[in-house]
């Protein structure tokens, strides 16, 4: 454990020790459920567990003690990589498995709002280490049917044609997505194509579908793969196509599908980030990140992605390709809230420690939860957030739990809103195990994600490998979904012989 872990555990759980009725009540309307977790617990193979770090404390806020404040996030690509490593019969790099892209992974059963905005579910359920429990926090946007009419779409394409792209399952898998989109988009979206090798080339300005769909088609089967990967040129040329064919009151939005694997050109993250940013500020354009290859420029994918205001999916197959773009892709396509975050509160009273299982790289401080120049996550329709928390309640203590709280700004108007749910103690299931199915999944995806970081995310009661696969398959029957059906195999491509 670093110093930086233990320093930042002593201080929570002695500002949880000292944490009085009179913070509680300043910030009952805020939001709650888990961030941190005992160096006490073990995994069912008798190595301890090591610890995760909490978010820094404000000196300021005398309440933040037993606050939690993430921005949202819809990424899946971590999971998506990880079945592909584990199918090719390796392990995925513990620094790739991020145990929230493993959880949104899988449809979930929350109630949909009858606006637009998110429904709030707390629960939670007790896990077989003592006063541990798992809580979900749950948040919901309505189905893009309910949603009425979506703007048009401007999207730009940027394209790896990189000598690395010729692979199978790469270029050809995106040129073959690109054309079934196409012929799913509707006439007035409009399309533009951006490739990039050792340079990059604006193949197709920003053009309309209607009447030239033809014209798209012949561009994406044009398509060869060439020599090395100048991404930040890429990326670059790919902003610039955006700006220069930005529509007003449409989804303005950059495609970027590639390896990720940067070797020519600008190879520093942080100035091809620079750019991502300037336009995403000025212009509201937004950024979807598609990984490819058995090879994969993870981190970076994801830092461009959390850049540009967007998210990140992962195609390895045909399946996978025409869900991201002819399913995610168009529910993207509309927004019904910008610089969403969320905040738990827990309960002095009743919790003794927390920690959030995931979103890392998403951690707010708790004082910008309302700072509305604090960038948050971007939510379509239709999607679903979870949030998975460790957290131990005091023994013999009943009562107020934990309040989860939703902020989102309206993507048309800009107007700030927020929705509430919380769980008492007495709502704790006695077993995640006879917790709903669904439940059931959302921890399965998590205890996965632990076990491939080599326990990284400290999560209590996790069972091993065996009886997770055997979880796993029960509730694909259960279910009867095939995305956990997958997950019962990549379970079992991980489990030992």
């Amino acid at each position: 454990m670093t110093d930086r872990h233990r320093n930042r555990r002593r201080i929570t759980g002695a500002l949880l020790a000292l944490t009085t009725a009179g913070a509680l009540l300043l910030t009952a309307c805020s939001a709650g459920d888990h961030d941190h977790l005992s160096s006490d617990s073990r995994y069912s193979d008798g190595l301890p567990a090591p610890s995760r770090p909490h978010p820094e404390d404000s000196a300021t806020a005398p309440s933040s003690d037993h606050l939690s404040t993430f921005a949202l996030d819809v990424d899946t690509a971590s999971y998506g990589y990880a079945r592909r490593t584990l199918a090719d019969g390796r392990r995925p790099a513990p620094s790739t498995v991020r145990a929230e892209e493993f959880v949104n992974s899988f449809r979930q059963d929350y109630p949909t709002p009858d606006h637009n905005g998110f429904t709030v579910t707390v629960d939670g359920a007790r896990t077989t280490d003592p006063d541990w429990s798992l809580v979900r926090i749950g948040l919901a946007t309505r189905p893009e049917e309910a949603t009425g009419e979506r703007p048009p779409a401007a999207l730009t394409f940027v394209i790896d044609v990189s000598g690395s792209m010729d692979e199978p399952g790469r270029l050809d898998l995106a040129k073959k997505s690109l054309d079934t989109m196409t012929d799913r988009l509707r006439d007035d979206d409009s399309v533009a194509i951006v490739t990039f090798s050792e340079h990059a080339e604006t193949v197709l300005p920003m053009t309309r579908l209607a009447g030239h769909r033809g014209r798209i088609h012949h561009a994406v089967d044009g398509l060869t793969a060439l020599y090395s990967t100048n991404l930040g040129e890429g990326v670059e040329a790919g902003y610039a196509t955006a700006v220069d064919g930005l529509r007003k009151d449409a989804t303005n939005r950059v495609v970027l599908i590639s390896d990720a694997l940067a070797n020519d050109g600008e190879t520093e993250p942080d100035a091809i980030l620079n750019r991502i940013d300037s336009d995403r500020r000025e212009y509201g354009i937004t950024l979807f990140g598609v990984g490819v290859g058995s090879d994969y420029g993870d981190a970076l994918m994801e830092r461009l992605a959390d850049k540009g205001d967007g998210h990140t999916a992962y195609v390895s197959d045909t399946a996978t390709a025409t869900r991201v773009f002819c399913d995610q892709l168009p529910q993207n396509i509309d927004l019904v809230a910008r610089d969403a975050k969320a905040q738990v509160a827990f309960d002095p009273h009743t919790v003794a420690d927390f920690r959030l299982i995931g979103y890392q790289d998403r951690e707010v401080a708790d004082e910008d939860f309302r700072d509305d120049r604090v960038d948050g996550g971007e939510v379509g329709p239709g999607h679903t957030v979870t949030a998975l928390y460790a957290v131990r309640t005091k023994p013999g203590t009943d009562g107020h739990l934990a309040t989860a709280t939703v902020r989102w700004f309206d993507p048309r108007t800009r107007d700030p809103h927020e929705n509430t749910g919380s769980v008492e103690t007495s709502a704790l299931r006695d077993s995640v195990w006879t917790a709903s199915p669904r439940f059931q999944v959302a921890a399965v995806a998590a205890y996965f994600a632990d076990a491939l970081a080599n326990g990284e995310y400290d999560m209590p009661g996790a069972p091993s490998l065996t009886k997770l696969r055997s979880r796993a398959t029960t509730l694909a029957r259960v279910t009867e979904d095939k995305d956990v059906a997958e997950l019962s195999t990549a379970i079992s491509e991980a489990t030992p012989l």
